[in-house]
């Protein structure tokens, strides 16, 4: 019974080996680069996925937590900077206004007469305060 289990299991590997030494020609669907598989799908095994500890996952948990209130601090940081500018910018713009309108030479017109005669250009020049 022994050289039975024998013969055929060398019987198995004459079929393997003739299946293998047959020429394959091109693949009607173009994808040379396909391999034809040997064995069924539920005969493949797989690695056991790689798993952390419990400690571990905690540690990288906290690490990522960290980070991202860091992450965080500096974009409130960089936001308040950018306000203070923009604030600093304003005041510096209202402050020049105000010394240009302070030093100007005004010329208030009292008899209004005098409107109704100037040209397109004078009435340009004229500013309501």
């Amino acid at each position: 019974m022994s050289t039975n289990a024998h013969e055929s299991v060398s019987s198995e590997d004459s079929v393997k080996k003739i299946f293998y030494e047959i020429p394959r020609g091109k693949p009607k669907s173009g994808r040379v680069w396909k391999t034809v598989r040997t064995e069924r799908f539920s005969k493949i095994k797989q690695d056991k996925m790689f798993t952390t500890s419990w400690a571990k996952k905690m540690a990288l948990r906290e690490e990522k937590k960290r980070l991202k209130e860091m992450q965080e601090q500096l974009k409130t940081d960089k936001d308040k900077e950018k306000q203070l500018r923009r604030e600093r910018i304003e005041a510096n713009k209202k402050r020049k206004l105000e010394n240009q309108r302070r030093s100007e030479i005004v010329q208030p017109i009292r008899n209004t007469a005098k409107i109704k005669k100037m040209k397109k250009k004078q009435l340009r020049m004229i500013e309501t305060r």
